[in-house]
């Protein structure tokens, strides 16, 4: 289907005369929820658009925004979307000298921050960009060339007193074509990316996603949607955007630790996910029942069985059908109770998810879906929705987005998603598109059915010596869907056979032990028991694979891999030349340790 082309404010005001709730947006903070309704957030909307005309801001200029998630930072995205500048979001993970390289090279006008604590490790930095002509603060002290964000307020009321038409006049010169946001991609290795985003690149997406939407579009008393990835990746702010144009409130949660809090509280209806929680909730739910005992552990267990072959494409008929009620009702019901009751489900994107995640949540009912995108395609390409739910894959292409599959197995894709290229670097825009105008994802797949399946990274994807391709990811997938295998990275690039570096999930590892009247070393990587665990886990996954695919060796480490150790990108790839390098002598030692055996 094909969508005249829009602009992301006005598909959110569109929303705005759906919105019938009291709360438009909440944020809890230091563990309390504010509120805000609809009347006070368009308000602050436009004087915060005011104000930052008051400092010179105008249409084409970019505004960076380095904020956690908060009703602020969505004024922020309005306010500067209404004046035609774009909004240049930095993730609060990222460190002050790529903060500073993307000031510098998008040459951002003003600077947002949250507070003083956040802002301390780049204000020196900041100070140096020539670009800057201000820096605005949302809780830090006010000071020369710094300004609060109830300043900036107070000067767009006093803009509005002597121009009262000027706010609507700057919404309305906005148009589809222009630059709305500028996203640098975290990226694995090398300097960020700058990807130009339009308005109609991200509205356009937004109107073909809700095509897809898994529940009904006319929003009921009580429905709320959970908040919890960053708002600098644009996943999450497309789906925000989708909510509050179908009039959805939206909750932004503080600390994804506290998830299990906000979801008795909020008693949310809907939220988008990576498979990182939903592979940590999983791993929840099946170590639970290692609490239990007799017949109600058996029973558990046997319920939790049952979801690993679920296939929501060909639900259970006959006598199967009623064993799932059964299932459902003395324990299914039970784990979506621990969800607050209203949940309907989760859309999964930002990398791929386990088949065995999709049909566990599935099976349990609570709606799992997957999607797959890029920055760079604003993000959607393809996603899943009720009627077409086929397990390993991430659904059907968008109405408006077309895909095909390159000779060498690189997934193709093209539409007005697409993005308007890489921020003053043609060279790298010329590498990731074709001369006739697909854009090249960097994925390999394949479609089947006009169903899109993702394998993995072009570049993650390694030959081994012997001339055997490897998908690394979907080996590591089956390695941390057991319980005890928290973090999985699969080595043998140029090497006779696979490896893995694993990161145990320590507590459960613990937990199985003392089951069984041992314990853990203080040592647990050189721990015998700790091996002996990991490796049966191991040896299952194996029995599933072909044989050159199969781990070999592993070395289990103590400290897992994080984005503040530079080991995975803000949304939580695995950065693999990194890992690669840092973990070396690990790794070394693993086919040292294979030669020795063979000699």
């Amino acid at each position: 289907m094909e969508y005249d082309p829009t602009t992301i404010i006005s598909e959110i005001d569109k929303g705005i005369s759906k919105h019938d709730q009291d709360v438009y947006i909440a944020t809890k903070r230091n563990g309390e929820w504010i509120e805000t309704s609809k009347d006070e957030f368009t308000r602050k909307v436009r004087y915060f658009a005011l104000g930052l005309y008051d400092l010179g801001i105008r249409k084409g200029d970019r505004i960076s925004i380095h904020a956690e998630n908060s009703t602020e930072w969505l004024i922020y995205d309005q306010a500067i979307l209404s004046i035609g500048a774009a909004n240049v979001p930095i993730y609060t993970t990222q460190p002050a000298e790529q903060i500073k390289y993307i000031l510098e090279n998008c040459e951002a006008k003003v600077h947002i921050v949250s507070n003083d604590e956040l802002f301390a490790e780049s204000r020196s930095l900041v100070k140096e960009i020539g670009s800057i002509k201000g820096v605005i603060t949302l809780f830090g002290s006010e000071e020369e060339g710094i300004h609060t964000f109830d300043t900036i307020i107070e000067k767009g009321k006093i803009v509005e007193k002597e121009n009262p038409d000027l706010f609507e006049e700057l919404k309305e010169e906005v148009e589809p074509q222009d630059l709305a946001t500028l996203i640098y991609t975290s990226g694995t290795t090398g300097d960020p990316k700058g990807v130009m985003l339009t308005h109609n690149n991200i509205a356009s997406n937004l109107l073909a996603s809700l095509e897809r939407v898994p529940f009904d579009k006319n929003v009921k008393e009580g429905e709320r949607m959970l908040s919890y990835l960053p708002l600098s990746h644009v996943f999450e702010r497309l789906i925000t955007y989708l909510y509050l144009h179908m009039g959805y409130p939206v909750y932004y949660i503080e600390e994804v630790d506290q998830i299990r809090d906000d979801f008795e509280s909020i008693q949310p209806f809907f939220m988008a996910t990576v498979p990182r929680l939903l592979e940590k909730i999983h791993t929840g739910i099946k170590v639970k029942g290692q609490e239990m005992s007799g017949l109600k552990k058996r029973l558990y267990y046997w319920a939790i069985d049952r979801a690993v072959n679920y296939d929501p494409e060909n639900p259970p008929s006959g006598l199967e059908a009623i064993k799932h009620k059964i299932a459902d009702k003395f324990v299914y019901s039970k784990i979506r109770d621990l969800f607050g009751g209203k949940l309907l489900g989760f859309i999964s994107g930002g990398a791929a998810l386990s088949p065995d995640i999709f049909q566990f949540f599935n099976a349990i009912g609570l709606y799992c879906g997957q999607g797959y995108g890029l920055t760079e395609t604003s993000p959607v390409i393809s996603v899943t929705d009720v009627d077409h739910m086929r397990v390993g894959s991430s659904g059907r292409p968008l109405s408006n987005v077309e895909v095909k599959i390159a000779d060498d197995g690189e997934i193709l894709t093209k539409g007005p998603n697409v993005m308007d290229g890489y921020f003053n670097n043609v060279e790298k825009t010329k590498e990731v598109m074709t001369d006739d105008g697909w854009f090249k994802t960097g994925d390999v797949g394949k479609l089947e059915d006009n169903y899109l399946f993702i394998t993995d990274r072009k570049k993650s994807v390694f030959k081994l010596s012997t001339g055997k391709y490897i998908a690394p990811q979907i080996i590591e997938n089956k390695l941390i869907n057991n319980g005890y295998i928290d973090q999985a990275v699969v080595i043998g690039y140029k090497r006779k056979f696979c490896s893995a570096l694993i990161v145990p999930n320590y507590e459960n590892v613990e937990k199985r032990l003392k089951s069984k009247g041992k314990s853990v070393s203080d040592e647990p990587n050189n721990d015998e028991n700790v091996r002996k665990l990991i490796q049966k886990e191991v040896d299952k996954v194996n029995n599933e694979l072909s044989p050159w695919e199969t781990v070999k060796k592993f070395v289990i480490l103590n400290e897992p891999f994080t984005i503040e150790s530079g080991e995975l990108t803000p949304t939580m790839k695995t950065k693999r030349p990194v890992i690669n390098e840092r973990y070396e002598k690990e790794i070394n030692s693993m086919y040292e340790e294979a030669e020795d055996e063979e000699e």
